[in-house]
């Protein structure tokens, strides 16, 4: 698996995948920039560029996340929350079929490893709020309001 790591305004987000597509996106504190990009995570370094650019609202590079199978279809529900938009825990079980599965849900929303291209920012909680977020909620409170400024500052 080849790394890239690229600056972004919340950190260092480091890329990782090969040419099955990119199995991790993740968010660090502090680290180094690669000056090259090899060719399977340059097109996934350029998109996620454009993103914090304000130029792109998804992402269509190849996914090849590591998950089980109840995590995977978590995920891709996630990737139907469309950009600017928020559902919470509840809304997002129902739409997955059982209301009931809300922790694992949850839980499943937790183990993302494609930071910010399957967008668990964009889950909250049923009353509006911020809850849980792996890369901290100062940095959900950032991505909310750079994808709808005008709606999240309403909300929070």
């Amino acid at each position: 698996m080849e790394t890239a790591h690229i600056k972004t305004p919340l950190g260092i987000a480091k890329i990782s995948g090969d040419e099955n597509g990119i199995a991790v996106i993740s968010i660090m504190e502090q680290g180094e920039v690669s000056g090259i990009i090899l060719f399977h995570l340059q097109e996934a370094a350029t998109q996620l560029t454009d993103y914090f650019d304000g130029k792109r609202t998804n992402f269509t590079f190849q996914l090849n996340p590591s998950g089980t199978n109840f995590q995977q279809k978590v995920w891709k529900g996630l990737l139907e929350i469309p950009f600017g938009k928020t559902m919470s825990y509840l809304e997002l079980s129902k739409k997955l079929g059982d209301v009931k599965a809300i922790r694992a849900v949850a839980a499943a929303n937790g183990k993302n490893p494609l930071w910010i291209v399957v967008p668990c920012h964009r889950v909250i909680g049923t009353d509006g709020s911020l809850t849980g977020y792996a890369g901290g909620l100062w940095r959900k409170k950032w991505l909310l309001e750079h994808e709808n400024p005008t709606h999240q500052q309403r909300l929070f």
